[in-house]
């Protein structure tokens, strides 16, 4: 069973800056991808950002240029620096593992974050 423990949440101006991390207890390079979801109330979750195992990342586009995802393979750890935070990023943020087909993905248990107007 492979644990994500999320950390960093909190409560913050909008403006602000957040940086979320996510460590793994199986080595991050044994999986297709590591990503952020995040599900605001009454919303679908959504993919915020990705990492694949080769480094190329992607993010959502109402994120792009103030989040950014990150990783540090030798920690088995994956970050998302979030800056310049609005009210309509108040989500639970959830850090998930992107197996490869045939096998089921893994989530953490998420870590809230609310940016306050």
């Amino acid at each position: 069973q492979v644990q994500l423990a999320e950390s960093g949440g909190g409560l913050v101006q909008a403006g602000g800056s957040l940086r979320l991390a996510c460590t793994v207890s199986r080595t991050i390079s044994s999986f297709r991808a590591m990503a952020w979801d995040r599900q605001a109330p009454g919303k679908q979750r959504e993919q915020v950002a990705r990492i694949t195992i080769s480094g190329n990342t992607n993010s959502l586009d109402t994120v792009k240029g103030r989040f950014t995802i990150s990783r540090d393979v030798a920690k088995n750890t994956i970050y998302l620096s979030m800056n310049s935070l609005k009210p309509e990023d108040t989500a639970v943020y959830y850090c998930h593992a992107d197996t490869w087909a045939g096998t089921s993905d893994y989530w953490g248990q998420g870590t809230q974050v609310t940016v306050s107007s």
